[in-house]
């Protein structure tokens, strides 16, 4: 039995974050699928119950621990393995002013934009489509603004705040309808930094569950 498991689904961006992480390190960790799409599977008592309360995947097990919350999950990660750590509080505190800006304006539009317009089986409001692409392209161009002359976010070497930001940037461009790398060309060259480290996978060779059945 691996030492982690994962509680993912390939489609998840923020359990991509996880899923990477653990790869980069060289974790002994092994994927538990969730099938979120047909059965529903994060909403059922049994899971709030036994895995997570808040109905949410990723969750990362570990021992007796169940963690959930991907930036969680990754500075327990980090902290564990003595990699892509932040290195002071100056450091620590911008690693987490870009994580959080990720979760709340990245990450936090394209997730929502994606699954509404490629994954659910109903397809979003087209002007709820509308703004949640334009909060997050207004984001992404901060991010390639952040990236210009740099090689990583917050230090001179790749930290959690690198592994959050990728969340869903890996994903196709048919999946968002716009191609982010060609858009961007700073996140461009970041992306293909990230590719470049010992570990990197692909989303959907990463995590069960892809392609979907429908």
């Amino acid at each position: 039995m691996a030492e982690y498991e994962l509680y993912c689904f390939a489609q998840s961006g923020n359990a991509y974050r996880v899923a990477l992480m653990l790869n980069l390190v060289g974790a002994d960790w092994a994927p538990v699928w969730i099938d979120f799409f047909e059965a529903g599977e994060t909403r059922t008592p049994e899971f709030r119950t036994g895995v997570n309360e808040m109905g949410e995947a990723p969750v990362l097990a570990h021992g007796d621990r169940k963690l959930s919350q991907s930036s969680i999950c990754l500075t327990y990660l980090a902290r564990r393995f003595e990699r892509f750590l932040p290195q002071g509080e100056d450091e620590e505190l911008e690693a987490w002013r870009w994580i959080v800006f990720d979760n709340q304006k990245v990450n936090g539009m394209l997730g929502p934009y994606r699954f509404l317009r490629t994954l659910a089986k109903t397809p979003g409001d087209p002007a709820v489509l509308a703004f949640l692409r334009g909060r997050g392209e207004a984001a992404l161009s901060v991010v390639d603004k952040r990236l210009a002359g740099r090689t990583w976010l917050v230090s001179d070497r790749p930290t959690i705040a690198d592994v959050s930001m990728c969340g869903y940037l890996y994903y196709p461009a048919d999946e968002f309808g716009f191609d982010i790398p060609a858009t961007y060309p700073n996140i461009a060259a970041w992306l293909e930094r990230l590719k470049g480290l010992p570990g990197w996978k692909h989303p959907y060779e990463l995590m069960p569950g892809f392609p979907l059945k429908r």
